[in-house]
């Protein structure tokens, strides 16, 4: 499959399933505390999104997965499946929407921290947030993707975290997953240089541990080998003619593109 450079006709429909996607977060984010089941927020979720939104949750039932959104809790690394587990205080939990409307896919995630958890894990969500803030910043026509992903490892390590290599960003449009794939990490000067119209996400996942995963007998969920938590934040973005445009941006984050977050984590 080659890399779709979108229309401005499909642009403006990403735009919508980017905003939507967002606003999932936004809606879920009140009832993310201790004692809530995570098969409870996937309810509330999939409600949100099939009767208000009017729209479709991506990942239900997409290669067999039976829920609508994923949730992966403290070492569990991404494609965690709701549950009737309860949050904890303390908990560290990605939620991770992919929402269709009108045929185009809008895919975004954030960490929630259940309580209050330990500077440990504070420190690790905070870094990966700003590591994925230094990808979309990176972004605009004739970067290439090891570019981006070179930042981000780099940034990583210096902070003492590992960065996973089993799973990436992706390009998305019509199909949930489309070429091409966005590592997080990696050399300059490698890998597809980018044009105006693509969109793809980027999504590091960054373990406090070592890099090492491996999936769970459900066939889905991911963790890390030694236990150690694991973060991720993911954004949908389009390369527009002089930069980036993030589809799933939410509110509070709009002025992060021209005023960074980053400060050098100890």
């Amino acid at each position: 499959m080659s890399v779709t450079i979108k229309t401005p006709e499909e642009i403006e429909k990403m735009r919508v399933a980017g905003r939507l996607a967002a606003d999932v977060l936004l809606m879920i984010e009140p009832y993310v505390k201790e004692g809530v089941t995570t098969e409870a927020l996937d309810k509330r979720c999939h409600d949100y999104i099939t009767q208000v939104q009017q729209a479709i949750p991506a990942p239900l039932n997409y290669r067999g997965f039976p829920k609508s959104i994923c949730t992966s809790i403290n070492h569990q690394v991404c494609h965690g499946i709701p549950n009737d587990r309860k949050l904890k205080n303390g908990d560290i939990v990605n939620m991770d929407i992919t929402v269709i409307k009108d045929g185009y896919h809008g895919d975004t995630s954030k960490m929630f921290i259940v309580g209050e958890s330990s500077v440990r894990a504070q420190r690790l969500v905070e870094i990966t947030y700003q590591a994925m803030w230094i990808g979309i910043r990176m972004v605009k026509p004739s970067v290439y993707l090891g570019d981006i992903g070179h930042e981000i490892q780099r940034f990583a390590e210096s902070n003492r975290c590992s960065v996973v290599r089993e799973y990436c960003g992706h390009g998305i449009g019509k199909d949930f997953h489309e070429e091409p794939q966005v590592l997080h990490y990696g050399l300059p000067k490698t890998g597809l240089q980018l044009t105006a119209g693509m969109t793809f996400t980027i999504e590091p996942m960054l373990n406090a541990g070592k890099r090492h995963v491996r999936q769970l007998g459900d066939g889905w969920t991911v963790i890390t080998k030694d236990h150690s938590l694991s973060a991720q934040w993911e954004h949908t973005v389009l390369v527009t003619d002089t930069g980036v445009e993030v589809l799933t941006l939410r509110p509070d984050e709009h002025a992060l593109l021209e005023n960074p977050p980053i400060s050098q984590a100890v």
